[in-house]
């Protein structure tokens, strides 16, 4: 992007008022945000947010409200005060540029209904029927423009259309809907002043004008509405302020794994009573991830790591993760937490440390030191001790590697004394509720006396008699797989039995109640206090916590044990461990799901390299440029067909989510997609639209595609043969999977083979 010196750069974020902002959105705030400050010449930051309420059946003041709460909180004080612009507050001028289009006849009043309209606009593949209001004179679509706006006729009787181009190969351009009639609703802003309300495709450019954008950036899904975007800026140019025109410029979506991201399946998650509300610590909305306790600084740079392209990519959840980590390692305090306490009386003399000075943070001695009570009354983790007397040895072995507390292996109490089991006091079932221990004053502070075996195992442990209550929410990722909902089509039986658990019983040390205590006194935003909990993990104070009820989020543990390896799934037993066919309060099957062809991910690239396969004649072994950080190996069965050096160069489409296989003893990263004539010959390779950008993500007509990240799974794998069974081009050549047919930003995928078999 090359910004022109002579004009401030002004970029926007402009969300429709009918929801909760999620990670994506963070990204979108983010870049226009991060460009602005990158790319400013003399030093102003201006980047509008602007609602775009244009539709309101949908939107509400406590949408509006969230989302002035979460970019104020994403992006600080410094760069956004919290002034908002609207849409609403230029409707009269927009009914203006409406009316100034009409005079030019350039726009047209249409009374025919919604799905005449659907039907009028044809196919990418057969071009569409004009109306027969096109021809309607200006001065009585003028008329019966002024009937919509005064509300003189019903909602749907009437829309105001664009006059463009009826044969258009891009459907945007088949003279679009600019305004429908909407009587019986009142605007959040404007009540009932407006009966008429322009569509986003008419209104975006104008206001982005109005506003002074220089650059409106949207992701991938707007590319093909560009040529609109243009339209309605050229047509309209002697009616708009004298000012360079914005230009729209189009990034990837960002996609995350073990989460979801689509509004729709939000909204199941919170309708089915399967998390609680839309700042569920657990979901991926801005309201969410902030009460979790993650901080702007680890969305910044977590978004500046994964960049901008146009290339759609999937980002491990984890990659979030380990950047908080990173984050919080640098600046949370350390404390000593005990979640799920067991008694330990020291006997013999008392201690002569009654308090313990401890680093509030090892790394950086800034943060100075706490003093920590100690006393013969504690409390430690009940998970330190093994009981192999009790009911816990009767049932399992000494887990191997255990270093901690048993009957016959003495452990360290961190940054204090070497303590030694000598009774346990049991309830009626045989279980410890109690610890006697003995303590060796001599090897206090971590001393090692001469002749003795040095202790391997260090616990932590919490004074009793100072100690505090609290509760710990221990959170986890909300589903169990990379790609939730791949397997049953249905997301809810991908939910992580054990994404929470709630630990009410929990104990901390005084210097954690007294920082949260001033915390809460001083700041109105709880969750920005983050703790680490030695042994633990990093967790933050829950908006719902007072001083003598302190509730703590856990954001990320120590360590991540979701890492590769375990096929993606959480590592070892315990709380993540994979459970299948849960329903977490949701019922099974009541979701919407994802058909086949819309969970193969269908790229462009551009074949650089091709050799023949070392083993197989019929064989070629290819690289192909898809705009990722290297090229993919694809093996495909050309050699019949090319020659090696005639496919260099050659922009293909290939499948781009399949698992990696090995052909013929090489591994291929992908599919190439190629057409077979009728009687079983081959044809050519499917090529993508001229001036396609490398690695973009093709979609079918009128549907929402959900890719699998990669489709290995048994019923992934089947879905893909059924998939690629029935894709075909038909007399036209048209690509297309049961009459819906292939696209790439409005423009049909296009063979000279027809009636074919694509494979």
């Amino acid at each position: 992007m090359k910004p022109d010196p002579s004009f401030p750069l002004v970029t926007r974020f402009p969300p429709e008022p009918n929801g909760y902002l999620h990670l994506g959105h963070a990204k979108s705030i983010l870049i226009n945000f991060g460009l602005n400050r990158q790319h400013s010449h003399d030093g102003t930051l201006r980047t509008n947010v602007r609602f775009d309420d244009t539709n309101p059946i949908k939107e509400s003041e406590e949408y509006a409200r969230s989302i002035i709460d979460d970019v104020s909180w994403l992006v600080g004080p410094e760069y956004f005060d919290g002034s908002t612009t609207s849409t609403s507050q230029h409707f009269d001028y927009l009914e203006d540029c409406a009316k100034f289009l009409i005079k030019q006849s350039l726009a047209y009043v249409d009374k025919s209904d919604k799905e005449t309209i659907r039907q009028m606009r044809g196919t990418l593949t057969q071009p569409g029927v004009p109306s027969p209001f096109r021809d309607t004179p200006p001065s009585e679509n003028l008329e019966l423009f002024e009937q919509m706006r005064l509300g003189s006729v019903p909602t749907g009787s009437m829309v105001l259309r664009l006059k463009i181009d009826m044969s258009s190969p891009n459907l945007n351009m088949r003279d679009p809907v600019a305004y429908r009639v909407l009587t019986e609703t009142s605007h959040q802003n404007t009540g009932r002043q407006h009966n008429v309300y322009p569509m986003y495709d008419f209104s975006h450019p104008i206001v982005d004008a109005l506003e002074k954008i220089s650059h409106s950036l949207c992701t991938l899904e707007f590319e093909g509405h560009r040529p609109l975007y243009e339209w309605v800026l050229d047509k309209l140019s002697p009616f708009l302020p004298s000012y360079p025109p914005p230009t729209q410029m189009e990034f990837s979506r960002l996609n995350l794994k073990y989460t979801v991201l689509s509004k729709r399946k939000l909204i199941r998650l919170v309708e089915s009573k399967t998390v609680d509300g839309w700042d569920d610590p657990r979901l991926p909305t801005l309201s969410g991830v902030r009460r979790r306790g993650f901080t702007p600084s680890t969305l910044k740079t977590f978004v500046s790591r994964i960049g901008v392209s146009k290339v759609d990519s999937i980002v491990d959840f984890g990659d979030l993760e380990n950047v908080a980590r990173e984050d919080m390692d640098k600046t949370a305090p350390r404390g000593f937490v005990v979640t799920s306490p067991l008694k330990v009386t020291l006997t013999g003399p008392p201690p002569s440390h009654t308090s313990i000075s401890i680093p509030m943070h090892p790394k950086d001695p800034s943060f100075g030191d706490r003093s920590v009570p100690f006393s013969s009354s504690l409390y430690i983790e009940r998970t330190d001790f093994f009981d192999a007397d009790g009911p816990e040895g009767k049932a399992s072995s000494l887990p191997k590697g255990f270093n901690r507390l048993t009957t016959a292996q003495s452990a360290r109490l961190r940054n204090a004394y070497v303590i030694t089991v000598k009774d346990v006091v049991r309830d009626g079932d045989g279980n410890p509720t109690e610890l006697i221990c003995n303590y060796d004053p001599e090897t206090f502070g971590g001393v090692t006396p001469e002749g003795q075996k040095r202790v391997k195992g260090i616990i932590h442990w919490v004074d009793a008699p100072t100690s505090t209550t609290c509760t710990i929410m221990q959170y986890d990722r909300l589903f169990n797989t990379e790609s939730p909902g791949s397997v049953t089509d249905d997301i809810l039986d991908d939910v992580n039995p054990d994404s929470i658990k709630i630990l009410s019983g929990a104990v901390c040390e005084p210097s954690i109640l007294s920082t949260c205590s001033a915390h809460l006194a001083a700041s109105k935003d709880s969750s920005s206090l983050h703790f680490q909990f030695e042994r633990l993990g990093y967790y933050a104070l829950d908006k719902d916590s007072k001083s003598d009820k302190l509730i703590f989020n856990r954001v990320v543990t120590l360590k991540d044990a979701w890492s590769a390896g375990g096929g993606g799934e959480k590592k070892g037993g315990g709380s993540g461990e994979r459970r299948r066919g849960n329903n977490a309060g949701g019922s099974k099957g009541g979701g919407e799901v994802a058909p086949d062809f819309a969970r193969v991910r269908i790229t462009t690239g551009r074949i650089i390299a091709a050799e023949p396969h070392p083993e197989s004649e019929k064989l070629l072994v290819t690289k192909v440029d898809c705009g990722e950080d290297k090229p993919r190996t694809i093996v495909a069965g050309l050699a019949g067909h090319h020659s090696p050096s005639s496919l260099v160069g050659v922009g293909v489409l290939f499948c781009s989510n399949l698992k990696v296989s090995r052909v013929v003893g090489t591994e291929s990263n992908g599919m190439l997609l190629g057409v077979s004539k009728e009687d079983g010959s081959f044809g050519e390779l499917l090529s993508p639209p001229e001036g396609a950008a490398l690695g973009s993500h093709l979609s079918f007509q009128g549907v929402d595609m959900e890719y699998d990240e990669t489709m290995k799974s048994k019923g992934a794998v089947k879905a893909f043969e059924r998939f690629i069974k029935e894709l075909k081009t038909d007399s036209d050549g048209i690509v297309n999977f049961e009459g819906k047919l292939l696209e790439l930003g409005g423009l049909a995928i296009k063979s000279a083979v027809v009636d074919g078999k694509v494979g």
